[in-house]
């Protein structure tokens, strides 16, 4: 009972807030943030870290006002599945903060469009990455059934938009930062699904990877986990990096299938916690910031 009167205050006390530190909570800024910095990363890659210091600022702004718009919109199509999950219960929308909803969704549809108005002053290729990237994003929400293929398009379009903004090739190289993104969605997706999966099926879903043996997901993600680390170092060969990616890349390969095989070994639902954990920045954001030194290094 106490517990229970705690939550509701709690929940009131967030409700009661509103203002402008609500609407940026809809916008996920930490997941923004990464999407942001994957892409400027990958603008780097491509023109090998030549390109000036404002246009750098712009595609950054670019991909925050894409993302941000992207992720707010997500947001509210799924409040009253949030609503219904402990994980997420206390999110802006799920617990009426922002009221009407619609505030926040005009809000985050304006943030979309500047997005794709700054993304055709890039090039009309950066443009497109961007609008299918959204509609992908939309279209990919928790009632979705597999992170393939939508989930891979909306997290490849930051950085389709970030290569297309400085180059207008569609090299191996690229291809392969694709994949590398595909074969990283698994690893923090369905972890964190597998390690809430009870609070997933008490809100009515029920799809891979809730409806899936622990054991059958965790040999899954130690699959994608090698693929992932796989791609990671077939990106050192194809760009011809140097010692700062390639020890990153092996450094964060080995932690991230460790952590797989330990979920498969282990089969405490901790392990898929922590698997998830490990695969934001810790593993996605440091391989491509050692990308980016790594370039900056050899110029």
């Amino acid at each position: 009972m106490g517990d229970t009167v705690h939550l509701t205050e709690t929940v009131t006390g967030v409700k009661s807030r509103g203002g402008w530190v609500e609407y940026i909570r809809v916008l996920k800024p930490r997941e923004t943030s990464l999407l942001a910095f994957i892409g400027l990363a990958t603008a780097v890659l491509a023109d090998r870290g030549t390109g000036s210091f404002l246009n750098y600022l712009f595609i950054l702004g670019t991909l925050i006002m894409a993302s941000a718009g992207a992720n707010g919109i997500t947001n509210y199509l799924d409040r009253e599945i949030d609503a219904r999950m402990v994980r997420t219960c206390r999110r802006p929308l799920a617990v009426g903060s922002i009221d009407p909803p619609e505030k926040a969704l005009f809000f985050c549809i304006a943030l979309s469009i500047l997005g794709m108005g700054m993304a055709w002053m890039l090039h009309s290729f950066v443009f497109v990455a961007d609008l299918v990237g959204t509609l992908a994003a939309v279209i990919w929400r928790k009632r979705a059934t597999c992170v393939f293929p939508q989930g891979a398009i909306a997290s490849c379009a930051p950085v389709l938009m970030g290569w297309l903004a400085v180059s207008r090739s569609f090299p191996v190289e690229l291809w392969l930062l694709c994949a590398l993104i595909s074969f990283w969605l698994p690893s923090h997706i369905w972890s964190i699904m597998t390690f809430y999966r009870e609070d997933y099926r008490m809100a009515g879903l029920n799809y891979f990877p809730l409806n899936a043996s622990f054991k059958r997901v965790s040999l899954i993600l130690l699959a994608t986990s090698l693929l992932l680390y796989g791609v990671s170092l077939g990106l050192y060969f194809v760009r011809d990096s140097g010692m700062i990616y390639l020890i990153s890349a092996n450094i964060l390969g080995i932690l991230i299938v460790y952590a797989s095989w330990r979920m498969l070994t282990t089969g405490r639902s901790i392990s898929a916690w922590q698997l998830y954990r490990l695969s934001a920045f810790p593993y996605l954001g440091m391989l491509f910031l050692s990308l980016c030194l790594d370039t900056f290094f050899r110029i």
